[in-house]
């Protein structure tokens, strides 16, 4: 699958990324499900909200490609605009759906584990907070905070609870992909195909 996406051509807009139509940005690789949660356990400047409601981005009308919009903020995911061609095959329209699906299953889980990270973060910060006898504001009148040592407590707590959560995750996640990459290559052996038939139709013309 990396391999794949390796092979994708990207293009930069003002308002987004789009892939040339014809492949398909899948979905990270191996490492992307720890690497983008440990990005989010550690960055504190990503934005929450309450709810999984998916960017508003849009791309052009006439846009004939695939785009890709801003990070959601949400679920710092960003979502992906897909190109319906006029004459899309039953199988193209099936590859298309199963992406668009994966893509609102990953948004809805990651949009409710950062909503829940968030709230037991916060409760496990005003816990300890109150068992050293202090308030929710310094001194100086900023929100008071733990050091390193004491916030690892909650990371590992978090993770370790919701390790088999994780897990099933990480399963789907894969049966999904190899579905997608499964049905990318009847698509392209398609395409192939046809163009095949229609050189030998000019042949015989």
């Amino acid at each position: 699958l990396s391999l794949l996406k390796g092979l994708l051509q990207v293009n930069v807009g003002d308002q987004g990324l789009h892939f040339n139509h014809g492949s398909s940005p899948g979905f990270p690789d191996a490492g992307v499900f720890f690497q983008s949660y440990f990005i989010q356990l550690s960055n504190q400047a990503l934005q929450f909200c309450f709810g999984a409601q998916v960017s508003r981005f849009c791309p052009p009308r006439k846009s004939c490609y695939d785009w890709i919009g801003p990070p959601d903020k949400c679920s710092n995911l960003r979502p992906v605009h897909f190109y319906i061609p006029e004459n899309e095959s039953p199988l193209e329209q099936k590859l298309r759906e199963l992406r668009q699906e994966t893509q609102e299953w990953n948004q809805q889980f990651w949009a409710n584990q950062n909503l829940t990270f968030r709230k037991e973060k916060e409760e496990f910060i005003h816990s300890r907070l109150k068992a050293k006898g202090l308030g929710l504001r310094a001194e100086s009148g900023q929100k008071a905070t733990l050091n390193a040592e004491e916030m690892a407590d909650f990371y590992k707590e978090f993770l370790s609870k919701n390790f088999q959560k994780h897990m099933y995750y990480n399963r789907d996640w894969y049966k999904r992909n190899f579905a997608i990459t499964y049905f990318m290559g009847k698509v392209a052996l398609e395409k192939i195909w046809n163009k095949l038939r229609l050189k030998q139709k000019k042949t015989i013309n």
